[in-house]
């Protein structure tokens, strides 16, 4: 039977859910806060690992972020020693932290494609041309113009 993930993997995901928790409960630094761990990725030979990130409260100021960063980084020990006591690895990864920056890129998309919307919204009703709200009527008004030729 074909395993289904990797030991890498098993790894990655149980140090996600670990470091989550130390974050959220045992982690104290003021600089640091919100702060949610969206990936892990462990090496191959399991001694690195990059964890990724989101900072819910400081999206918009990229100095507060960076500041966070470090600030998690010189913990990557008391990380590290926790990680090896609650999973008890005989090698413990070495962890890196990175901004995980997909939460901005997702919210900057979805308020470009909503301006987008409105704007063409604004311009048919500018000109009088049809405005189609949904896919649904999409289809019904592609219906109708075959059934009309």
């Amino acid at each position: 039977m074909a395993k289904e993930f990797s030991r890498a993997d098993r790894v990655a995901q149980q140090m996600k859910r670990e470091i989550a928790v130390l974050l959220q409960r045992e982690f104290k630094d003021p600089r640091v806060k919100m702060a949610t761990v969206s990936d892990v990725r462990v090496s191959g030979d399991l001694s690195y690992a990059k964890v990724y990130v989101t900072f819910l409260n400081l999206n918009s100021d990229e100095s507060e972020v960076n500041q966070a960063i470090k600030v998690l980084n010189r913990a990557k020990g008391f990380f590290r020693g926790q990680i090896g006591r609650l999973m008890k690895l005989r090698i413990v990864p070495e962890i890196a932290f990175y901004h995980d920056k997909s939460l901005d890129t997702g919210m900057r998309l979805s308020s470009l494609i909503t301006s987008t919307i409105a704007h063409d919204r604004a311009l048919s009703r500018e000109f009088g041309t049809e405005e189609v709200s949904t896919p649904a009527d999409a289809q019904v008004n592609t219906e109708n113009l075959e059934e009309e030729e």
